[in-house]
């Protein structure tokens, strides 16, 4: 059980109808274990597609449901920004939201079974013609952006009033985002395989399937975290504000105007990378040099140790895909998502030694550093390729709770200077520019795919191609996160300032509700 340190309660009553009541109790914000788990599977759901729309949209786009690499450039960039201005409105919405399971739990609850939907939809593929083909590819990806939205906004904001404690929030982010590594080591290191194993060889059916798959249990995890998270943090009646005045207050807002520029830039960059990788190594990494490697380090031997088992346990339909690059490139994001796990235990620590702005701005730079030498590695230096990633999963990895728990601290931020709080605004705008990020980063892959000259599913790809997707995965990237590093340098929320805000709200807030 958890200790209180107070309780406190206020008895609201609404108008004459007496539509509702609401008691509302205040503990010490320390979490149970079991709340954070929950929390955090609600990452693991919504990354199980978002990861996938990443990592994986241009690549079946392009060459499973063979659209032109040009629209699909076009389809994931107009998309992704229909979604992303999607976010300001679930925002506004989401901050007025009245029931008695609080603001944010409620769109959780509402969206998880459409969500579910439009992810299978957006990976069916109908046998339409050309233009068919796009209308269908416009019309699914626009419902699952939107659907995301209205799902996963209030998903993060839930994380801004679920405790004011900043360490709290510290481990909050730490178990959210090894649930996000856990999907995404899923997605990135698994599905193409699972595509193969469930389509029998064929990606239209296997991804399909997988995607049924997955639907099910993001559905499941949704609700989840619906059920074991509860609102604590929630504005009094005298700090509602009116949405002009949420977003005047935000453009006076100096660390929140930093923080979404840092956000579209490091999306742009995970989404750029993240859906390069696997034409990295289907095109680009020599596939004699990736077999060398695999049965060097006894991969291959493994994988056919797994599958003579999977065979004699009657799971003949159920081998791991003999395809090389899909081998390696799986291996290669396990190994790295394995190490980003590793730097995430490191975070907390370090954040609250150091600071969330300075951790994260010198690992930022320095997973830049580790992008950037991709760039100087030859078609057969496969072992230095894996090398690198495994440092970059590290690197990268002490980041990643630190960007939304200092998103959470720009709301703290926001309530500090203006004696209001809008949290899912704050959060919307940062929602803003992740899709802003994802839609531009996988607008650029699909368009340098075609400005390069790549041919779907040419074996031969053009030397121009073959640059192209090197460069994708290396140096574009990596000069967009040092310019995140060097963005984050004006951002004032210094460890000495988070102290003072905790301090300041704590007090605040115990005088408002006495």
């Amino acid at each position: 059980m958890r200790k209180l340190s107070t309780i406190l309660t206020i008895n609201q009553f609404t108008d004459r109808n007496k539509k509702q009541y609401i008691s509302i109790s205040k503990t010490s914000e320390k979490l149970s274990v079991i709340e954070k788990i929950g929390y955090g599977v609600g990452d693991f759901a919504a990354n199980l597609i978002f990861q996938t729309l990443l990592t994986f949209l241009a690549f079946f786009y392009t060459d499973v449901y063979k659209i032109p690499a040009g629209t699909a450039s076009i389809i994931i960039f107009i998309g992704g920004f229909i979604g992303a201005f999607f976010n300001i409105i679930m925002g506004i919405i989401a901050d007025r939201t009245q029931s008695h399971w609080g603001k944010f739990r409620p769109w959780i609850l509402w969206t998880a079974l459409p969500f579910g939907i439009g992810s299978v939809l957006t990976f069916l593929t109908p046998n339409f013609s050309e233009t068919g083909k796009i209308i269908y590819t416009l019309l699914t990806y626009f419902f699952l952006v939107l659907i995301y939205s209205a799902n996963n906004l209030p998903y993060v904001a839930l994380s801004g009033v679920l405790t004011g404690d900043m360490k709290e929030r510290n481990s909050l982010s730490s178990y959210r985002f090894v649930a996000v590594l856990i999907a995404q080591f899923v997605i990135q290191s698994l599905l193409l395989p699972l595509v193969l194993i469930f389509g029998h060889g064929d990606k239209a059916i296997g991804f399909k399937n997988t995607m049924i798959l997955f639907a099910i249990i993001g559905t499941i995890c949704l609700l989840i975290t619906f059920f074991t998270t509860k609102e604590r943090i929630i504005p009094s009646k005298n700090q509602e504000s009116s949405v002009k005045q949420d977003f005047l207050d935000l453009c006076k807002n100096g660390p929140w105007m930093i923080m979404v520029l840092v956000t579209i830039l490091v999306f742009i960059t995970l989404s750029l990378k993240g859906g390069m990788y696997v034409f990295y190594f289907k095109y680009y990494l020599d596939p004699t040099a990736q077999t060398v490697f695999l049965n060097d380090i006894g991969f291959t031997s493994f994988i056919e140790k797994l599958n003579i088992l999977l065979i004699n346990m009657g799971f003949v339909n159920f081998q791991w895909p003999t395809d090389v690059p899909t081998s390696a490139f799986s291996l290669f994001n396990a190994g790295g998502i394995i190490f980003m796990i590793i730097g995430i235990i490191f975070s907390k620590s370090l954040a609250d030694l150091f600071g969330k702005r300075n951790i994260y701005i010198a690992f930022i730079f320095l997973s830049a550093i580790s992008l950037l030498l991709f760039n100087f590695y030859s078609r057969t230096a496969i072992k230095m390729v894996f090398i690198t990633q495994l440092v970059h999963g590290f690197l990268y990895g002490i980041t990643i709770p630190l960007l939304w728990a200092m998103i959470a601290d720009v709301a703290d931020y926001s309530e500090w200077k203006n004696n209001r709080r809008a949290t899912a605004t704050v959060f919307s705008a940062m929602l803003l520019g992740l899709k802003i990020g994802i839609s531009i980063g996988g607008a650029l892959g699909a368009a340098f795919l075609s400005k390069y000259g790549y041919v779907a599913e040419e074996v031969n790809q053009v030397p121009a191609a073959v640059e192209g997707i090197k460069l994708s995965v290396s140096i574009y990237p990596g000069f967009i996160f040092i310019i995140s590093a060097v963005l984050l340098c004006y951002y004032v929320i210094d460890k000495k300032m988070e102290i003072q805000i905790e301090t300041d709200l704590k007090e605040r807030r115990g005088t408002e509700l006495q």
